[in-house]
């Protein structure tokens, strides 16, 4: 992808009479490509309204939280954002459409964050989550953000927590400090 770090999972579909068959993932795969162990401690749901609009969230490094996102149901426009100071595609992002079916999923590594936009009613979206989640380390960004320039095609006002509607941009987290450096981010990918 065009962040450093993250990739994209896409699988082959194997169809026969029946429908079809895909591996979405495998631990010695994605364990050799990000060169330490994925272990899977949490799995998350969210189930979203079309034109829902969810993140940009990342966690503090450490603890970190990396995770391995797909579409289950409906369709959703799947965003990665580099918000690791220091990194060379710092505050770049990329776009992945996501719909069920079709098996692709994202790999997050610590120190980006991540949103995505529901194109359906009942979009599901699941994550495979290398830690468990700590309160008090999340990192909220405004996803509408201008500077960061993410392409969301929206039409009309999106559906947003009260946190997400008011989140602080890229430039203001980086200004307070609490973002994930580049090399510490990658030593603690080593856990």
């Amino acid at each position: 992808m065009a962040v450093k770090d993250a990739f994209r999972i896409t699988p082959r579909h194997l169809p026969d009479r029946r429908g079809s068959f895909f591996e979405a993932w495998r631990q010695s795969e994605i364990s050799a490509r990000i060169g330490r162990p994925y272990r899977i401690e949490q799995v998350n749901f969210s189930i979203s309204a079309k034109n829902t609009l969810r993140g940009i969230h990342g966690t503090k490094v450490p603890p970190g939280q990396a995770k391995l996102v797909t579409c289950v149901q409906g369709a959703a426009l799947d965003v990665v954002v580099d918000l690791r100071i220091g990194s060379p595609t710092f505050g770049r992002f990329d776009t992945t459409l996501q719909e069920a079916g079709s098996g692709i999923g994202v790999f997050v590594p610590d120190g980006l964050g991540h949103a995505f936009l529901a194109l359906e009613p009942n979009t599901v979206m699941n994550y495979l989550c290398d830690t468990e989640y700590v309160p008090g380390t999340m990192i909220d960004i405004q996803a509408l953000d201008p500077a960061i320039g993410i392409p969301w095609e929206l039409t009309g006002t999106p559906i947003m927590s009260d946190k997400d509607a008011v989140a602080p941009t890229l430039a203001e987290v980086a200004a307070s400090g609490v973002l994930p450096h580049y090399r510490p981010a990658l030593a603690d990918a080593v856990r």
